[in-house]
Order: structure tokens, then sequence, then C-alpha cells
């Protein structure tokens, strides 16, 4: 399915992509009936609160360098600043930037808002945004009141843009459109992609796009890269309008998740002929060889990948061996976003660890390319099947399933998911980086952080003899998916 260029606003990933929240079974059975088209979302007739489709589109666009965000919603939707200037300041850090908050300013709508409008509201946001931030772009991420009462956005958009003369762009990501958060980074790109990058002046077949969240991993890929006589472009977080402007000029592509790179990977190639590398992700070592090789297929250069691969292989041969001997026989639960889910359940099974249980938050049924994710096809290929499961951060699903398990350890990638495993006693690793396990290096990094995890959990046995759970024992009796509909009851299989 092509992406809609010519719309305001890029579909969700429910409709686009066909994408679920709810599911469980095995990924060879996931993946088969996604390839043959009856894979069925199972909805829930309980659920907990999951994430924001805006929050996600307002963290990637707040660390543009010299953007600037008008939040159109009540005050109670700039609560994401919190997280976001959290966000931007660690990317600054890592880069030694002058530390600075998020140029966002939110329209307030209160109750008179929502019955009269809130588009005088709106202007006086961008008015004052320009003046204060002094910006190259602003982008107007919607919210669910603005969305419900039908303010004209882009009308107002095209009108101060006229007055103010840079882009003013509407970014269409209230709440309400998709339950799947990741629908978020869509409409961020949609509105990069249609509003801020341009033809290509000239094109540099040196030049490759990487699509990442904070970019701690620059040093490491610049390298990498330097190694194929290539350079990065690093984006979008923390590049300028001008530098995401010029990025229909680059010879590829290529990004460190799926989830996040599909959208705007495929819509570059689609609209400005720039090949989007579409492969595992570079997480361990055979994600690294995938992403490198079909990197050097797209920009030929295979010599030099296989050269690299051969060098930096042999290279950590000795530590791998060591590490994979003091993690054998361990069980592990993953835990994380689609992309990073499948892709670590490989890493561990590398790093001498089985994988026992898999949770994604969500499941793409396939990319905007076509296929079926590359990561899930790799999974369900292996001699081994694993049991998965589909769930929008539902804690009450994770700590059933964690508490009948019983591993050594719990993966997962977002704050704050761990927090509940450790109470249980569980050793537990967060994978806030992206750049965890990446490639050749990373895969060892990861693998000692989890030995010391394995044996410096102290606090995770304290903590679950002094904390009482919010589940009680008849809660942990039940089936762990006992809200979703057409219960399988696949628990008993374990």
């Amino acid at each position: 399915m092509s992406i809609n260029i010519k719309s305001i606003e890029a579909a969700n990933r429910e409709s686009r992509l066909n994408s679920i929240t709810g599911y469980t079974g095995t990924v060879k059975d996931l993946v088969k009936k996604a390839q043959c088209g009856t894979l069925k979302n199972r909805e829930r007739c309980f659920s907990q609160a999951s994430n924001c489709s805006s929050g996600c589109a307002q963290g990637y666009l707040s660390s543009i360098v010299d953007a600037a965000i008008v939040n159109h919603g009540a005050i109670g939707c700039s609560a994401d600043v919190i997280g976001e200037t959290t966000g931007l300041k660690w990317g600054q850090n890592i880069r030694d930037w002058e530390k600075t908050n998020v140029k966002l300013i939110n329209t307030n709508m209160t109750e008179n808002s929502t019955v009269f409008g809130g588009k005088n509201k709106l202007r006086e946001g961008i008015r004052e945004a320009y003046r204060r931030f002094n910006p190259k772009a602003i982008f107007i991420t919607t919210s669910c009141a603005s969305a419900i009462i039908g303010d004209d956005v882009k009308a107002i958009a095209d009108e101060l843009e006229e007055e103010i003369k840079i882009p003013v762009v509407p970014v269409l990501c209230e709440g309400f459109r998709s339950k799947i958060w990741a629908s978020g980074f869509d409409s961020a790109f949609h509105a990069l992609l249609t509003r801020i990058v341009k033809s290509p002046r000239k094109k540099c077949p040196e030049l490759i796009n990487m699509i990442q969240f904070s970019g701690s991993g620059r040093k490491y890929i610049t390298e990498i890269l330097s190694n194929l006589g290539l350079v990065p472009q690093f984006g979008i977080p923390y590049s300028t309008i001008e530098q995401i402007s010029r990025m229909s000029e680059a010879a590829a592509t290529i990004s460190v998740c799926g989830t996040l790179g599909s959208y705007f990977g495929n819509g570059l190639e689609q609209k400005y002929g720039v090949p989007y590398v579409k492969t595992i992700q570079p997480h361990g070592i055979k994600g690294m060889d995938s992403w490198l090789r079909e990197l050097g297929k797209v920009v030929g250069k295979e010599k030099e990948v296989e050269d690299y691969i051969v060098k930096a292989k042999k290279e950590i041969k000795p530590e791998l061996e060591d590490i994979r001997k003091k993690l054998k026989g361990k069980k592990a639960v993953v835990g994380m976003g689609p992309s990073f889910s499948h892709n670590y359940i490989r890493v561990l099974k590398e790093l001498g660890i089985e994988v026992v249980w898999g949770i994604s938050w969500h499941f793409d049924q396939h990319y905007d390319h076509g296929s079926v994710p590359e990561s899930s096809i790799a999974l369900s290929n292996r001699d081994k099947d694993i049991p998965i499961s589909v769930c929008d951060g539902q804690n009450f699903e994770v700590l059933n399933l964690l508490n009948k398990i019983k591993p050594d350890l719990y993966i997962s990638r977002h704050p704050g998911t761990t927090v509940w495993p450790t109470k249980m006693g569980i050793p537990s690793v967060m994978v806030a980086d992206e750049y965890t396990a990446f490639g050749y290096r990373g895969i060892i990094n990861f693998g000692y952080r989890i030995i010391d995890a394995l044996e410096n959990n102290s606090l995770a046995e304290e903590l679950s003899k002094r904390i009482k759970l919010p589940y009680n024992p008849w809660w942990f009796k039940q089936d762990a998916f006992k809200f979703l509909e057409d219960e399988t009851n696949y628990m008993k299989s374990i």
C-alpha cells in the first residue's frame, strides 16, 4: 500500500498496516496468519491505560533544533512536555550541547473553547511561538478536543504561514485517531515528508540517512560507514529544518527500528527514489550482518561490507563465547515494541539465553513496503517455535505471565516497564537506548549488562519482600488473557 502523500494526514496503522493490539499464540502462527491475511485483532473487554500517539509525534518533532510546536489542546495535553524535555536534554547531553527546554506552546483549550471554537487561541499560540522562539518552522499538533470540535487547523496554518513567512505545518495526531501510539511517529513523519523535505538539488552517493531516536551510537555508526566509504546523515532528532529538507539527496535510508523507520523510509523511496534498506534491525550479530549486507547491495559496497564483517566478528569472538558460557541455560521474557521485541528475542538467543515468551505492544501485519516485518519472519523461520502475545502495555497481562513463567530475567524497552517485574523479584533490564545491543560491540556490552543484572539482584529481592502488588492471589490464578475476546486458554501449554 503506497503512502498517500497528497493527504494532509497519515492513515493510522490499523487501517494502513492492519496493526493489532491483542493476540496470543506463537510466532509461527502470527506470521503465517499475517502472510495469509487471516490474522484478526482480539479486543479486550477491559483495558488499562496506554500511551497516546500525540506524545510520540511531539516527542519526535520537539527535538528538531530550530523548530517549535504549538499543541492545540487542553492544558493537560501538554503534560507530555515533561518527558519530551527529559528526552531532549538527554540527547543534548550526549552531544555536549547547551541544555534547553523544548520549544512548545499549548493553546490551553477550555470549556469556552470547546463550545465556541479554539481558532483564535491557535492563532495567538502560533504568533507567540514565532515571537518567542524565532523558529524555522512551526508544527501544530492536534488533540482530541480540537479534533472533536472540528477546528480547521489547516486553514489557520495556511493563514499564519502567509503572515510569518515560515512553514506552519499541521500534524494530525489526536489520541482517538489510533489505539497504536506508534501512529504518532507516522503523523510526524508525514508532516516532514509532505512539507519540509524538498526535491534534491543533487544526489550524494556517499550520504546515508540514519533514522533513529536519541542517537547515542553516532560515533560507532560513523566508524562503520567510514569503512565502507559512506557518511551518515542522522535524523530526525537533533537535526535542523535545513538538514531535514535535504534528506532526499541521500543514496539510501537505514533505520535502527522498523516501527520507527517504516513510514519515512518508504515515503522517501516512494516520493524521491531514495532506497529504504528493508531488513531485520541491526541488533546482535545476525541483525548487523543482514543490515550491512542489504545496505551494501543498495549502494554497491558488497566487498567492503564482507571485509568489515569478517574483521568485526573476529574481534568479539572470544568475549562472546565467554558470555555465552555464563548465560547458558537462563530463561527470559521479552516485552517491547514490535520491532525491538522480535529482534531482541533473536539477540538473547545469540547470547545463549532461551526466550520462553515474547511480548510486543502492538504488531504491524505488514510494513509500508508490503512485507510482514522482517524480524518476525526471521523468528518464524527458526526450528523452535516461540510463544508470544501482543498487548499495548497491559501490565495485568504481563505480571500474570511473569508470575506463571517465573523467568530468570525480564527485558523491556520503555521507561517504567521494568518496575513491576523488579517488585516481583525478577532481575530486569530496561533497554532505554536504541543502540543497546547494536551490532558487534553492542551485543558484548549488552551481555555484560545482563550478567551484572543477574549477579546483583539484591534490590529486586528486597523489594519483593516489602512491596504488596496491586493484584491479589485470585488474579494470578486466572488466565493471563482472561479479558481477550475469543479466549484460547493458551497458558495451559506452559
